[in-house]
C-alpha cells in the first residue's frame, strides 16, 4: 500500500520548511505568509449526519447527533489539526458518527475545536482541557471518550486528570509515546526552535492552515489517492471524490501557545508518555487511567506508527484484560474515513462500548 504523505498535519510543516527552504530562507518564508488571511478560502465542508450544536465554549463547539435520554454519553474528540473535525462525519458510508449510531451508542456528541483567530493566540493546552471538562460535566459527568489522532492525546490527558469521569475510552491513530521512532518526531526534534517561532510570527500569533497548505503546494488528491483513503474503487461516484477534495482544501488555524506547547512538551520531551505533563495544575499520571480501553492503529500509518499508540498498554493503569487492540490494514486517514475500517474495527469497538454503557 502506498504511504500517505503527512502534508496535512501541521506538526510536520516546520520540518518541511527547514528541509525545502532551509533555515537561511526563513525570512523569505515569513514574508510569503505575512499577508495571509485567517479565513479559509473555500467553504467549510458539510457534515453528513443531521445534528444540533449543543454547546459553544471559547475553544470549541459540541455537536450532538443523538438525543437518547438513557445510557452513558459518548463523546468523540476530533483532531485539531489542518483539516478540522468533519473527518469524523465525512460522508455516508465514510462516517464514524454513522458507524457509532448504527451500533446504538447513546447521546453521541463530537467536540470540534474552533479555528483560531487573533484573540485566541494565547490559548494553551490547559484552555482546551478546561473546556473539555465543562463539556463532560454538561453531559452528566461520565462519558465514553473517543480520541482521534491529535484528539487522542488530549483525551488521554483528560482521562489521566479526571479518571472518575471516564466509563470507557478509545484512541485511534493517536501519537502518545513519542519516544518510539518516526520520521515526523525525528524531524521535529531536529528542527531549530527558531523555525517554529518564525512560522508563528509570520501568522501574527497563529499557525495559518490555508497559507501553509498553499505554501507546500499540496495539490488536491487525485481519485486514486482519495480512493485509497476512503477504501473504495476508483469507479466510485465522482461526487465522493469531489467531497474529499473540498474537505482537503478547507483548513483551520492553530493558536501560538497551544502549538508551541505541543511541539515542546509532547514531541520534544515526550512528557505525556512519561506522566510528567502538567494538566490543569497537576501531572497527568497515566497510571490513574483504569477504564476499559480500545486502541486502534493503522498498519501502514506513517503519521502515527502503531508502536506510538500501542505503547499505551504499558503506560496506563487499566488491567491488561480490559485493553483491546486492533491494527487495521490501512493508513492514517483511513482509520477515520475508510469504509472497511468503519464497518469492521469501529463497529466492534462501538459494540463493546455499548455493552459497558448500560
Amino acid at each position: 500500500m502506498k504511504a500517505e504523505f503527512p502534508i496535512w498535519t501541521p506538526w510536520v510543516w516546520p520540518v518541511l520548511a527547514a528541509t525545502y527552504a532551509g533555515e537561511a530562507a526563513l525570512h523569505t518564508l515569513n514574508s510569503s505568509l505575512t499577508a495571509a488571511s485567517i479565513h479559509p478560502v473555500v467553504p467549510e465542508p458539510d457534515w453528513a449526519t443531521p445534528h444540533a450544536v449543543r454547546l459553544e465554549l471559547p475553544t470549541l463547539w459540541v455537536r450532538e447527533f443523538s438525543h437518547q435520554a438513557a445510557g452513558v454519553p459518548t463523546l468523540v474528540v476530533a483532531p485539531f489539526s489542518l483539516h478540522g473535525a468533519v473527518l469524523a462525519d465525512f460522508a455516508p458510508g465514510h462516517s464514524l458518527v454513522e458507524s457509532l449510531l448504527g451500533e446504538g451508542l447513546a447521546r453521541l456528541c463530537v467536540v470540534e475545536c474552533k479555528s483560531a483567530v487573533p484573540s485566541m493566540r494565547f490559548l494553551s493546552i490547559d484552555s482546551y482541557l478546561a473546556d473539555l471538562t465543562v463539556v463532560v460535566q454538561d453531559l452528566g459527568g461520565v462519558v465514553n471518550l473517543i480520541g482521534l489522532c491529535q484528539g487522542g492525546w488530549l483525551s488521554l490527558m483528560f482521562a489521566a486528570r479526571f479518571p472518575q469521569m471516564i466509563r470507557s475510552m478509545a484512541l485511534a491513530g493517536s501519537p502518545i509515546d513519542l519516544a518510539a521512532p518516526s520520521s515526523m518526531v525525528a524531524g521535529t526534534r531536529a528542527t531549530a526552535p527558531e523555525v517554529f517561532e518564525g512560522l508563528i510570527r509570520a501568522g501574527d500569533g497563529l499557525i495559518l492552515g490555508q497559507r501553509m497548505l498553499d505554501l507546500w503546494g499540496a495539490a488536491a488528491p487525485d481519485p486514486a489517492a482519495a480512493a485509497e483513503v476512503l477504501q473504495v474503487g476508483q469507479d466510485a461516484p465522482e461526487d465522493l471524490f469531489e467531497r474529499y477534495r473540498r474537505w482537503h482544501q478547507w483548513t483551520v488555524n492553530l493558536p501560538d501557545i497551544f502549538y508551541l506547547e505541543v511541539v515542546e512538551h509532547l514531541f520534544r520531551r515526550n512528557e505525556l508518555a512519561r506522566s510528567e505533563f502538567q494538566a490543569l495544575g497537576r501531572p497527568a499520571n497515566l497510571s490513574c487511567v483504569r477504564a476499559p480501553l480500545f486502541l486502534l492503529a493503522g498498519e501502514h500509518d506513517d503519521v502515527t506508527p502503531p508502536v506510538q499508540l500501542l505503547a499505551v498498554r504499558r503506560l496506563v493503569g487499566t488491567p491488561a484484560r480490559r485493553i483491546q487492540t486492533a491494527v487495521a490494514r490501512c493508513g492514517h486517514l483511513s482509520l477515520f474515513m475508510g469504509k472497511h475500517t468503519l464497518r469492521q474495527e469501529w463497529r466492534q469497538i462501538a459494540g463493546q462500548m455499548r455493552s459497558l454503557s448500560r
